[in-house]
C-alpha cells in the first residue's frame, strides 16, 4: 500500500475489535480484509452517486491476497464473506474503494459485481486527501 498504511499498529488494532476477517488454508494465509458497519466518513461525499444512498452499508478495507494466491479466486471469496456479513447484519449494500491505479483490484471488484459508483477522497490519516475510485455492490 501506499505511504506506509496499514501499518502493522492497524492490523493489529483491526483484530483486537474484531473486524478482520482472515482466509487461511492448510495453515497458510491466502488473504484477509476488514469488515465494518460504521459509516465511512470518506464515504460521505461522493463525485458521482451511491446505488443505495441514503441507507447503512457495511464497507470492505485493507483487502490483500497473498502473493502466492493472487488469480486464484481468493479475492473473490473475501468479497462473498464480506457480503455475507452485511446480509447477517442486515444491510443492504457493501462499498469499497480503491486506488485508480490498482488495476488487479479494479478487476477482481468487476468480476465480484461491484458497480463503479464514482470518486471519493479519503479523510484522515496517512493519506488524506488522496482519491479513490468508490465501488458498492447490492445484495440481492
Amino acid at each position: 500500500w501506499q505511504k506506509g498504511y496499514p501499518n502493522e499498529a492497524v492490523w493489529i488494532d483491526d483484530i483486537r475489535q474484531g473486524i478482520t476477517w482472515v482466509a487461511v488454508e492448510n495453515g497458510r494465509v491466502l488473504g484477509a480484509f476488514m469488515f465494518q458497519t460504521a459509516p465511512e466518513i470518506s464515504y460521505e461525499k461522493i463525485d458521482g452517486a451511491w446505488l443505495t444512498e441514503g441507507t447503512a452499508y457495511g464497507s470492505l478495507h485493507r483487502v490483500c491476497v497473498a502473493e502466492e494466491s493472487k488469480g486464484s479466486g481468493v479475492a473473490g471469496e473475501l468479497f462473498r464473506h464480506g457480503f455475507a456479513l452485511a446480509g447477517k447484519a442486515g444491510l443492504p449494500s457493501v462499498r469499497i474503494d480503491t486506488h485508480e491505479g490498482n488495476l488487479p483490484m479494479r478487476r477482481a471488484l468487476e468480476k465480484a459485481g461491484f458497480t463503479l459508483c464514482g470518486r471519493i477522497t479519503l479523510i484522515g490519516g496517512s493519506e488524506d486527501g488522496d482519491p479513490r475510485l468508490a465501488y458498492e455492490f447490492v445484495l440481492k
